[in-house]
């Protein structure tokens, strides 16, 4: 167990029987009144937002968190199969740890994933990747207004918008988070 003043942001913590990431951690001394520590927390599981008051001498239980890099191998169902790279132990992680992201995965990747107690919590699938367009449709001659955008289908089934100047076959850029296109690949 540590003291709430030793709680910085970013640490991960066992609150209320539940793991919080601590978004944000601040020290305040108002007026007459006691010192406390306000702390934004996040919900790893659920996603909710907590706000919640620490006296200085409280005790909080900061939970053991090791993040790695792994090497995703294959969807399974509910699950994709990552790979340790130094030690070739093969785990079974969920797809929703991934969000939106998961979409845009292709076999042998590198992704970021976080256990706690040989339980995975965060995973974090990488914030760019190349991909093949698989198919679109060929650009029309005079076809060019400003920022035209068409439907361009990437190597994983995604279905992305691109410029009108890229062709079935181009490798293009594709910013996970958002699936927008960022640039042609040579």
């Amino acid at each position: 167990m540590a003291k709430a003043s030793d709680v910085k942001s970013g640490n991960i913590l066992r609150f209320n029987g539940e793991l919080v990431s601590v978004d944000e951690f601040l020290h305040r001394t108002p007026g007459n009144l006691r010192a406390f520590y306000q702390a934004k927390m996040r919900n790893l599981k659920t996603g909710k937002l907590v706000e919640y008051r620490f006296r200085t001498d409280e005790e909080v239980e900061i939970a053991r968190v090791e993040t790695n890099d792994y090497q995703y191998l294959y969807d399974d169902g509910d699950f994709f199969v990552i790979m340790d790279n130094d030690s070739y132990e093969q785990f079974n992680v969920p797809k929703s740890l991934f969000g939106d992201s998961a979409r845009f995965l292709k076999e042998g990747m590198n992704v970021i994933v976080a256990f706690e107690s040989e339980e995975p919590i965060m995973a974090q699938a990488p914030t760019t990747v190349d991909l093949e367009i698989t198919y679109t449709e060929p650009a029309v001659k005079g076809d060019t207004s400003t920022n035209a955008l068409k439907s361009a289908t990437v190597e994983t089934g995604v279905e992305i918008r691109v410029p009108l100047f890229v062709n079935q076959g181009d490798r293009v850029k594709v910013d996970t988070r958002t699936g927008d296109y960022i640039e042609r690949v040579k």
